[in-house]
């Protein structure tokens, strides 16, 4: 069983008297433990797609399963549910709140949750020790690099164990060192964690992190392969 399986997913915004097909009957897979690169030049469907894999829109049509679960029937708490525990986001912009501390910070999630202080803090302390930030819980976003606070972003993705991660132009923000061992890092949770990671990118380079490249252009799927290692 995939862990997310799209099937005839269409969507259509409706601006004025005008319907603006965003997606058109997109059907794919994705299997547990895939690192996946979503492509595409702006208006091409990727982040309406992303959207509607991290459960925050619906699609118009079409079935959309998570984890073997129809998701469509699902109220607006249910789906925040669903994003609190089985997806992390990773953005461009970091997100974090600027006067928290980085343990702060990757706290939030279980925070939403009901869970313990303690138990926050000793499993918030022990994401950012994952994303290599040991010793940096007590900085506030101001005193971390942009790489830095893209790894305690990354460490709140991972803080509830969601089995994945969707990641919208991580590196965007960063220069090319960063955003190398940024995606080093997608690389190795991907490996050693066996966290489904799906990334929206632009740039080749990054998407070529990835296992599995996945093209869209006006709302279709022009092209899905994988990507050849050497």
């Amino acid at each position: 069983m995939a862990l997310i399986e799209a099937q005839e997913i269409t969507k259509i915004y409706r601006l004025g008297d005008i319907d603006l097909k965003a997606l058109c009957a997109i059907s794919l897979s994705i299997e547990e433990g895939e690192f996946i690169a979503i492509m595409g030049p702006s208006g091409s469907g990727k982040s309406t797609f992303m959207n509607i894999i991290g459960c925050l829109d619906k699609p118009t049509s079409g079935l959309y399963m998570l984890g073997g679960a129809d998701i469509g029937g699902l109220n607006r708490d249910e789906l925040a549910a669903i994003r609190n525990k089985k997806i992390g986001f990773v953005f461009q912009g970091f997100n974090l709140l600027p006067r928290t501390s980085a343990i702060e910070n990757v706290e939030l999630p279980l925070l939403y949750n009901g869970i313990p202080a303690a138990v926050r803090k000793k499993k918030a302390a022990a994401a950012l020790k994952t994303v290599g930030l040991e010793g940096r819980e007590n900085h506030h976003p101001n005193q971390l690099s942009g790489g830095q606070q893209q790894r305690v972003a990354i460490a709140r993705a991972l803080v509830n164990d969601a089995p994945i991660i969707l990641a919208d132009e991580p590196t965007g923000n960063l220069d090319t060192k960063t955003s190398a061992e940024i995606m080093k890092l997608f690389v190795k949770l991907n490996k050693e964690s066996n966290i489904t990671i799906i990334l929206v990118t632009h740039e080749n380079d990054i998407a070529l992190y990835s296992r599995r490249i996945i093209r869209f252009l006006d709302g279709c799927i022009v092209s899905d392969g994988s990507v050849e290692k050497p």
